[in-house]
């Protein structure tokens, strides 16, 4: 007769099978009455709703979202297949976000089909699913991105209410950038005679400078006698900062991010102080932080480091061996790594205060950041040495966060673009903040984002003549939300709050500052 700890066994060898296969959603006839229990009971399964579960981590604290928000996506793919086979699909609005690469988690998710039951069906952490009985588009207008039915761009376009432009900007504008010539959305227009739609549209194009597409398709609509009217369905108007040659909709996102998010930055964060820095004296005051920012860092991280570790590494004084505790040994490898990773962007920190252009600067020095600051781990044999390679392999989930990083492929597509744009700024606030955030956005390592993204912000921050600051463990919370409002909402103006808080203090000895925030 097996033992308890062998019937555990046996229900992990199980849900490993069932992970193997790509199964995120697991149905209650995936597993035994036995192995769900034990599942359950031990922390690696989560109970979604009556009869469906999702894999989770038995170290999880009461309440974590991360579980839920990384299955998200493949639980709703799974549950809906089963409920409606082939005739579902998403709504034409959460469609256009999609095909413009945001798959931050909704709130609630709309879904279209015949056999619906215009029933909400309650989801964790607040979430939702609300299916609508509605009819379908044609089969050619609909199509599958990684397992979800989603409405075609162009059908999408024509059947998105008016709204989602102004409350989704830069998804609209991002899907409409994927739109190459006026004929791959006449003929529907043309079709259904939808002259109002084609007017907006039309509008909408002229607003990203496609002004050609614009008017091929007010002449065509004119053409066969409807009487077209043009309007611009977007509250505001931007530079054009998107290339006509440009194919990738994660490549637009961020450009367009970026010129809607630096209007913000340059309103809320102090100016330059513009003053020429002697470089010995920057690097002298960098190196006097060091302990300090090492355990606000690390700490932030979730590593437990005391002023003690970060001392004795700094001297060369460790050398965590397989006998020491887990928790201690990685502390260890993660103080190192800091250390070494410090010594490396100091050099980084010369360059730019010598001359170089901060963009050009951290576009060839953040590989080795990255090198040195896990070096130790791969020394340790805790990671391969493939790991060092470069930009991450897999998809990664933040703790806690709806906003779901982009695929692998997306990121070998934006981070040359997120450099270009570093490189193309001339405003060092604005290089201050987007340089953080959109980093963390992008987020293309498996590991270390968040230590990279605020070494990235130091090194601009120098750029433009400003002092090294320290974001404070305490102010963990408040950093991350303002992040998280960032990422989810595309609302920048908290994080630059955030930033100039600490900014003024390092110039200003103001105690407690609040920027305005709009």
């Amino acid at each position: 007769m097996a033992t308890p700890s062998e019937k555990m066994a046996q229900a992990l060898e199980v849900l490993k099978k069932l992970q193997e296969q790509g199964v995120t959603a697991i149905r209650s006839a995936d597993l035994t009455r036995t192995q769900r229990e034990r599942l359950v009971a031990n922390g690696f399964l989560t109970e979604v709703m009556k009869g469906w579960y999702i894999p989770s981590r038995p170290d999880s604290s009461v309440g974590d979202s991360t579980a839920w928000y990384a299955s998200f996506w493949g639980f709703c793919k799974a549950y809906l297949h089963h409920r409606f086979g082939v005739d579902w699909c998403l709504s034409p609005e959460q469609s256009l976000s999609l095909h413009a690469g945001n798959h931050t988690v909704p709130i609630q998710l709309l879904i279209r089909a015949p056999k619906a039951r215009n029933k909400v069906t309650a989801l964790p952490h607040g979430t939702s699913l609300l299916d609508v009985r509605s009819a379908m588009p044609e089969a050619q207008a609909i199509e599958e991105k990684e397992g979800l039915r989603v409405y075609s761009v162009p059908t999408a376009l024509i059947s998105c209410a008016p709204g989602f432009y102004r409350t989704n900007p830069t998804d609209a504008r991002a899907a409409l950038s994927t739109i190459r010539d006026a004929s791959e959305l006449l003929p529907s227009l043309l079709e259904g005679g939808h002259s109002t739609i084609a007017g907006r549209l039309a509008g909408g194009m002229r607003n990203l400078g496609r002004n050609r597409i614009a008017d091929d398709m007010l002449k065509a609509m004119r053409s066969a006698g409807y009487d077209v009217r043009e309007s611009d369905p977007f509250d505001t108007t931007m530079v054009n900062v998107l290339s006509a040659r440009e194919t990738s909709p994660y490549v637009n996102r961020i450009r367009l991010m970026w010129q809607q998010m630096r209007g913000t930055v340059i309103e809320l964060f102090p100016r330059s102080p513009g003053q020429l820095i002697a470089v010995d004296d920057y690097l002298k005051s960098v190196e006097e932080i060091y302990a300090t920012d090492a355990y606000h860092s690390l700490s932030i991280e979730g590593y437990r480091v005391s002023p003690e570790l970060i001392n004795r590494v700094r001297g060369g004084e460790w050398n965590p061996s397989a006998d020491d505790a887990d928790r201690e040994q990685c502390d260890a490898l993660a103080a190192r790594g800091y250390w070494q990773v410090y010594q490396v962007v100091r050099e980084s920190v010369r360059k730019v205060l010598r001359g170089g252009n901060p963009g050009d600067v951290v576009d060839e020095d953040h590989g080795v950041w990255y090198r040195e600051m896990l070096a130790p781990s791969v020394v340790a044999a805790l990671l391969r040495p493939t790991d060092l390679a470069g930009y991450r392999n897999d998809q990664v989930y933040l703790s806690g966060s709806m906003h779901v990083p982009p695929g692998r492929e997306a990121v070998r597509e934006l981070m040359p673009e997120f450099f270009d744009l570093l490189r193309e700024e001339d405003d060092p606030a604005v290089r201050v903040v987007l340089g953080h955030f959109v980093f963390v956005y992008i987020h293309p390592y498996m590991d270390g984002n968040g230590r990279i993204g605020r070494f990235m912000m130091n090194l601009m921050l120098a750029a433009g003549g400003y002092s090294w600051i320290v974001v404070p463990v305490e102010e963990r919370n408040t950093y991350m939300e303002a992040l998280e409002a960032a990422s989810v909402r595309q609302d920048i103006a908290p994080f630059t709050a955030f930033l100039a808080g600490l900014v003024l203090q390092r110039l200003e000895g103001v105690k407690n500052f609040t920027p305005p925030v709009k």
